[in-house]
């Protein structure tokens, strides 16, 4: 059996390449995704071997290089020049926790994933995402006792519902993304004030989804996100306080709270009061839901693209075009299911302050999740950018749109959802003009967050009704998705034949 002597040789080999078959692959690839950096053989060579010239170390790769070879292999630098038999550990410390003590959780983590059959893993996974929608919020509004305040309109006569606890002041508004409307602050809290709110207790759970994650290859850092302490929407303007928490609290705590709930289900086990120990634990009934400050309230945006097309003798009248996407399986929230895109967690880029806005995200989740801007993805390694949505760094079809500005960004609904607590922004993007489409169309491109791209005019007034009733939505991307559709409907009356989506109204319990 051949032994490598990186990870790097592996991969290559495991592709059936030689160096030179490589090499000219690596160049088209960089083409093909706008990265400069370039390979040349004697080069891809050295590192392969994990030395330098004479044996001698090999010294630090250039930025450019590393992040080309980092995109074509999804790994880091750092575990391309390892040996093989490290590979496992350093999937393992991708997941570490820091307040965990380092040599513990790693030791705890590695003999779970050592036990763990991998099959069983992916079956189980597999099964958990077909759990339909209206399962996952049937379950909730049983448990809650919050029919009457779920988001459950009316599509073309078809009842759909949600998780997502809402009110009408929270419904019924269209707040632009500007200086003027988008007010939330960040609040002068520490890290580490919030950081143990609801800390890892329920330890083992907590293990096993580290080791789960290792296996799968799911992304989780501990960087910090935004956690909502308060919120105010009222005319046209939205208000509230974040503060920060890291990232992987949230993962090993209130982000489990699906895994739980979808497999009791699949499982065919009770799901009340008393049936999930971690729901119970850490979000046991409406008033915990609503205590913001008492919890780690996590969340983000979910927004709906709609593009302008020209009319096109094949596809009919002009329109907008609406992006949806299939969520992938390794990333931790809502793998599998449909969303609307961009979507993305809350959370600071660099300046914790100025990120704090919604629009900051919006945008910066546009940049990295249409437009390939990888240098905006948070769960990379960090970059040396003070200022990466600076505007001479913007990709070429983002740059477009905002030096006239020729976009509408507009926030539709706000919500609570009771999958696991987090607070959600429906958004709306609208590109009125169809030049963007004419350029720019072609650029549009999912990253890795995304397993497929969906494109439907929103003159298709019966595939939008079906693709509504569809079970594999994630309750907070149907939530920006209809929201939106009832958006675009007082924008356009030309562009737009939307089915019917009407709401009942709510009781005042989200108050």
């Amino acid at each position: 059996m051949r032994t490598f002597r990186t990870v790097l040789e592996q991969k290559i080999r495991e592709r059936r390449q030689t160096y030179e078959e490589f090499v000219e692959a690596a160049e088209v690839f960089a083409r093909e995704h706008g990265e400069v950096g370039t390979l040349g053989v004697r080069h891809l060579q050295r590192l392969a071997s994990g030395h330098g010239l004479g044996g001698r170390p090999l010294g630090p790769v250039r930025p450019a290089t590393a992040r080309l070879l980092e995109r074509i292999f999804d790994l880091s630098i750092d575990e391309l020049l390892a040996p093989p038999g490290t590979q496992r550990e350093r999937a393992v410390q991708r997941v570490e926790l820091a307040d965990w003590v380092p040599s513990t959780a790693r030791r705890k983590v590695a003999e779970r994933l050592d036990a763990l059959d991998g099959d069983a893993v992916h079956d189980r996974g597999g099964r958990e995402r077909l759990v339909e929608r209206s399962r996952l919020a049937d379950a909730l509004s049983c448990y809650y006792g919050a029919a009457s305040s779920l988001f459950a309109p009316e599509v073309a006569g078809r009842t759909v519902l949600t998780s997502v606890l809402s009110r009408p002041d929270w419904l019924d508004i269209v707040i632009p993304l500007g200086p003027n409307t988008d007010r939330l602050m960040l609040a002068d809290v520490g890290l580490d004030a919030v950081g143990r709110i609801g800390h890892v207790g329920a330890e083992d759970h907590a293990v096993d989804r580290l080791a789960e994650a290792a296996l799968l290859g799911v992304r989780i850092t501990n960087k910090p996100l935004y956690r909502l302490l308060g919120i105010d929407i009222r005319d046209g303007v939205m208000s509230g306080t974040v503060g920060l928490a890291p990232f992987g609290v949230y993962a090993l705590t209130m982000d489990m709270l699906e895994h739980e709930l979808a497999g009791a289900l699949t499982s065919g086990a009770p799901t009340g009061r008393g049936d999930l120990p971690l729901r119970d634990r850490y979000l046991p009934d409406l008033t915990s839901v609503l205590d913001l400050q008492g919890r780690l309230c996590a969340g983000g945006v979910a927004c709906l693209c709609a593009v302008a097309r020209p009319a096109d003798p094949y596809r009919g009248e002009a329109d907008y075009a609406l992006l949806v996407q299939e969520r992938s399986g390794q990333v931790l929230n809502a793998a599998g299911r449909l969303a609307v895109i961009p979507k993305g967690f809350h959370e600071p880029l660099r300046d914790v302050r100025a990120d704090a806005r919604i629009g900051a995200t919006l945008y910066r989740e546009l940049e990295e999740e249409l437009f390939g801007r990888t240098e905006v993805d948070s769960t990379t390694p960090d970059s040396r950018t003070a200022a990466p949505m600076h505007p001479n760094r913007l990709s070429a079809p983002m740059r477009w749109l905002t030096e006239a500005p020729r976009i509408r960004a507009e926030c539709t609904g706000f919500g609570l959802n009771l999958v696991s607590g987090n607070y959600e922004f429906a958004c709306l993007i609208v590109i009125e003009d169809e030049e963007f489409w004419v350029r720019f169309g072609g650029d549009i491109e999912a990253n890795w967050e995304s397993a497929g791209l969906r494109v439907y005019s929103t003159l298709d007034a019966r595939l939008l009704a079906n693709l509504a009733a569809d079970e594999s939505w994630s309750n907070e991307g149907l939530f920006a998705f209809l929201q939106g559709l009832r958006r675009l409907t007082q924008i356009s009356t030309e562009r737009v034949n939307a089915p019917t989506i009407m709401l009942p109204p709510l009781t005042a319990s989200a108050r």
